[in-house]
């Protein structure tokens, strides 16, 4: 069992929420629910390692607050 960080985004405009594996092309999807998203990016993701696993691209770190003003 592998484990992938997804960065998750609230689209203003749809209300759906989009997330992404930083680094993994492909790995990205959309729901209507947080539940929604992670099945989507599971399915997702299963799909792409089919090919095999990929050689991640970037990893994710974490976030960070900046201030401005």
């Amino acid at each position: 069992m592998k484990t992938y960080t997804a960065v998750v985004e609230r689209c203003p405009d749809t209300g759906l929420f989009v997330g992404y594996v930083p680094g993994f092309p492909g790995a990205h999807s959309q729901g209507s629910t947080l539940d929604e998203l992670n099945m989507n990016l599971q399915e997702v993701i299963e799909m792409l390692l089919e090919e095999g696993e990929p050689e991640l691209e970037a990893q994710f770190v974490g976030t960070q607050t900046v201030t401005v003003g």
